[in-house]
């Protein structure tokens, strides 16, 4: 008996220090992330403005390699409302982005004045939504932010369009908004960064991305309606073993979020745990000093299954 009492004593002693490791769910930017979700009236809803087929479970693929089985047949995206895309300001101002970088770091990138142009009217546009107004709301009450919009706006510019070094030995290769939204190549042989649906959609539908499957523990398998999915693809035969993204959110509900916690810390990465509508997880912000290096959702679990788990 004492030593079916003294394994039971071991475990809970293991279980605890393993939910210690975890970081405790931020409530404030849970609350916050919420209200932003609310108000984010550019989101695409699932069945309605789009569908996806999640299909199997993606294998496990070393970094780099070229083989891999493939577990889903068809593609992520079956269709999506492009008329709602085009016809929603920070969407069709954001697509217009997506053509503006080299894919491979190492090579300097050169920004046109027609591009300049294009990202200050994308800027100009997410500015406007009520998303990014409360974004702007809170950070000025946390003192990280000038209530100048202006201001606000050179800041956003820093953050995500500010080029730098990504690859020593060149000129100013990547930036924040590159790596996030819109993917780069690394050596030709990995893919670092690309976490944005509708880039993923694109890529998809112009057969430059092959959807491998979704990635998930056994007991919490992604819907139709999950919006955030851990994903594997190829794209222009480069293996991403694992990547994640939003799916259906707009462009300035993605950077609100990852601008706020990109300011509230000052870290070199960042990770916060939050609840957003029915999902549970990871925010991760990695800083290239006063610029964005990466930023990315890693769902933990979907479709409230984390309440449950939670209560006990």
């Amino acid at each position: 008996m004492a030593v079916r009492l003294g394994g039971f004593l071991f475990l809970a002693v293991l279980l605890s220090a393993v939910d210690a490791s975890r970081p405790a769910i931020n409530q404030e930017l849970s609350n916050l992330f919420n209200e932003l979700w609310r108000l984010d009236v550019n989101r695409l809803k699932p069945g309605i403005d789009y569908t996806i087929s999640v299909q199997g479970r993606a294998g496990f693929v070393n970094q780099g390699s070229p083989v891999v089985l493939d577990h889903a047949s068809l593609p992520l995206f079956s269709n999506v409302n492009e008329n709602k895309l085009r016809n929603t300001t920070t969407f069709s101002r954001f697509m217009k982005l997506l053509d503006n970088y080299e894919r491979s770091t190492g090579i300097t990138e050169r920004v046109t004045p027609e591009e300049l142009t294009e990202i200050n009217l994308f800027l100009d546009a997410v500015l406007e939504t009520q998303v990014m107004k409360r974004a702007h709301q809170y950070l000025v009450s946390k003192g990280k932010s000038s209530s100048d919009s202006r201001q606000f706006k050179n800041q956003l510019n820093l953050i995500w369009f500010h080029l730098y070094h990504r690859q020593r030995n060149t000129g100013p290769d990547s930036c924040g908004f590159e790596h996030v939204f819109v993917g780069e190549t690394k050596s030709g042989t990995e893919i670092i960064g690309f976490h944005n649906w509708v880039q993923f959609y694109l890529q998809e539908k112009n057969s430059h991305l092959d959807y491998k499957g979704y990635k998930a523990r056994d007991q919490d398998l992604p819907d139709q309606d999950d919006h955030v999915l851990n994903l594997q693809f190829s794209w222009h035969g480069v293996m991403k073993p694992v990547g994640s993204a939003f799916i259906g959110t707009s462009p300035e509900f993605e950077m609100a979020l990852f601008t706020i916690i990109f300011l509230m810390n000052t870290e070199r990465s960042t990770t916060v745990l939050v609840n957003i509508d029915q999902c549970q997880m990871e925010l991760v912000v990695i800083r290239q000093g006063r610029c964005l290096g990466t930023a990315y959702p890693k769902l933990l679990s979907s479709n409230s299954r984390h309440v449950g788990v939670n209560s006990h």
